[in-house]
């Protein structure tokens, strides 16, 4: 299994050192939030991506993909009943798409609460098909670059829209994109699923639409600094088949950022050598 960090655990420190200290603590990437690499990331030159992938490589991770995708630049919206609004926001996910393939990433994640508030449209429908049609063109312009496009389902205290992998599943199969996805975010997953997490992931992956994993406890903190547990979880990624990078994104780094990767990291890592000893025990 692979591990990549969410970068912005580290986002106080250099890039260069955001690279060093994930590939010391075993991480094989990086996801990246944009707003941590400039106040436009979807204009960043050429020669920036450049550099910030070759930087990532040099010290021995990649870059999987990108989350936390609508924060910077300001005033973006896929709810918006304003379609000058609603055109700019679009503008900038296909742009952010074309940065994720320049940097080598396969998935974009789409988190961005407070841009997907409903109490920016005239009404819930509204909100509703102003969404679809913002994800349209984000999921066709990811599709087209090889590359995956999640809508990400959060909890109530984050949002009122899009909560479960059911709704999300629902939803991107009324929009009928080729590059739209799903994923699972195991802290929202612990408080909207009616299943654990663990069996609402064999329960769900046979749909074919859940095509990426972030790792948090539902104390928003990293996994091993809370009560859930993540060995079934992991166990069941196996038991699905999931090949791809699994995320560690906690939203509070106690005592700070670099110990907080240093702990997911040693956490998983036993995890992952219990699981080995298990299969090799049954195989």
């Amino acid at each position: 299994m692979e591990f990549a960090l969410c970068n912005e655990v580290l986002r106080e420190l250099p890039f260069q050192r955001q690279c060093e200290i994930a590939a010391g603590l075993g991480y094989a990437g990086l996801e990246l939030a944009p707003f941590t690499l400039s106040d436009e990331p979807h204009l960043l030159p050429q020669a920036k991506r450049r550099e910030v992938r070759t930087i990532a490589e040099d010290q021995g991770v990649r870059i999987i993909g990108l989350h936390w995708l609508l924060v910077a630049p300001e005033g973006l919206s896929i709810t918006s009943s304003d379609p000058a609004r609603r055109e700019r926001t679009v503008e900038v996910m296909r742009r952010l798409v074309e940065l994720c393939h320049d940097l080598g990433g396969s998935v974009l994640v789409h988190g961005s609460p407070a841009q997907r508030n409903p109490a920016n449209a005239e009404s819930p429908e509204a909100a509703r098909g102003n969404a679809a049609e913002c994800l349209k063109a984000a999921g066709d312009a990811a599709g087209a670059a090889g590359l995956i496009y999640c809508l990400e389902p959060l909890s109530t205290r984050e949002t009122p829209f899009i909560n479960t992998i059911d709704e999300a599943l629902n939803f991107i199969g009324e929009i009928g994109s080729a590059g739209l996805r799903t994923m699972i975010d195991t802290a929202a997953a612990s408080d909207m699923e009616p299943l654990p997490v663990a069996e609402t992931i064999v329960a769900k992956w046979h749909s074919g639409d859940l095509a990426h994993v972030q790792l948090n406890d539902r104390n928003r903190r990293a996994p091993g600094q809370g009560e859930d547990r993540f060995g079934p979880v992991l166990r069941a990624l196996r038991t699905v088949g999931y090949q791809g990078p699994i995320s560690v994104e906690p939203f509070i780094y106690e005592p700070d950022g670099p110990t907080t990767a240093a702990l997911a990291a040693g956490y998983l890592k036993g995890l992952v050598e219990l699981l080995d000893a298990e299969s090799g025990e049954n195989g």
